[in-house]
């Protein structure tokens, strides 16, 4: 008899531990499934959704929570999203006063400069480029404005990017994490087991790193999409024409000059003349002697016959 009291105690003792022991296993095995669901959706996203370029984060490859696809469908901003760009070169008359007129443009839409620059060849050949921002609103208007400055357009190119889906997506994602943050902050509450509160900080951390770069990603879309990107590469060909400066003709100047040089040329002339006469005096003395007998022989010779 009392070994069955005994073993009818061990077997509610282990029935209670057991059921202790489930409760606790139920929570973690929450957890795993919100994580594999939320793994699942964001692979689905990778896949669907577009890329940022150089902006990809680690993020989207993390184990987080979220919510089912298409519950914020209805919450999701349809109005499109377009980055404009365009690439301007033109011709102008007068660079510096160009330049400033495109600066004041940009200023009275409400745009700003990103880059401006100015490249001198030549005194005959001046050359610059600006890049510019102005609003979406103004960008048609503007590029009116810079072409009608100039005094031949050489090129114009106008470029769209509709980055619409992504930003839908992007947008989608953010309101699942940030769901997923306020479930994850909820199970930190109820938690208490060190290992618990450890494993869903983990978790809460990614999930914010997540909601951080989804941010940036949808704050650099609309600074691009809200902001035209103008670029403007500007060239002046001078034509120099000299002045006419009668004050440094110095005609007289110039006469007296060319009357002392001629004067000194033949000044050498004559100097040279005398140094080859006198200096050579020995050879030709003799030769002038030799010439005299060789005439007046010949002559004699001639009145003989």
């Amino acid at each position: 008899m009392k070994r069955k009291k005994i073993l009818f105690l061990l077997f509610l003792l282990g029935l209670i531990s057991a059921c202790s022991f489930s409760d606790s296993d139920k929570d973690a095995k929450d957890r795993d499934s919100m994580l594999a669901e939320n793994e699942s959706a964001d692979m689905d996203s990778n896949v669907d959704g577009g890329s940022l370029g150089n902006m990809e984060s680690k993020a989207d490859d993390t184990n987080t929570l979220s919510v089912k696809e298409g519950e914020f469908d209805e919450d999701v901003d349809t109005n499109r999203m377009i980055i404009h760009t365009a690439q301007l070169d033109i011709r102008v008359k007068d660079f510096e006063k160009t330049q400033i007129n495109i600066e004041n443009k940009v200023a009275d839409y409400d745009g700003y400069v990103v880059e401006s620059s100015v490249y001198r060849e030549s005194d005959d050949d001046i050359s610059g480029q600006m890049v510019v921002r102005v609003p979406e609103e103004h960008f048609q208007a503007f590029l009116t404005d810079a072409e009608e400055a100039a005094v031949d357009v050489l090129s114009r190119e106008v470029s769209g990017q509709d980055v619409t889906e992504e930003y839908v997506d992007l947008e989608s994602r953010l309101k699942s994490k940030q769901v997923v943050e306020e479930r994850l902050l909820e199970f930190m509450d109820e938690a208490e087991k060190t290992e618990d509160l450890l494993k869903i900080s983990d978790d809460l951390s990614t999930v914010q790193e997540d909601i951080e770069v989804i941010a940036g990603k949808m704050e650099y879309l609309e600074n691009q999409s809200d902001y035209a990107t103008v670029e403007i590469v500007l060239h002046e060909d001078l034509i120099t024409v000299p002045d006419i400066d009668n004050e440094n003709f110095n005609t007289w100047e110039k006469t007296k000059k060319q009357f002392a040089d001629s004067v000194n040329g033949l000044l050498k002339i004559g100097s040279g003349f005398i140094v080859f006469i006198i200096g050579n005096l020995p050879i030709i003395m003799p030769l002038f002697i030799i010439g005299a007998i060789v005439y007046f022989v010949i002559r004699r010779r001639k009145k003989t016959e």
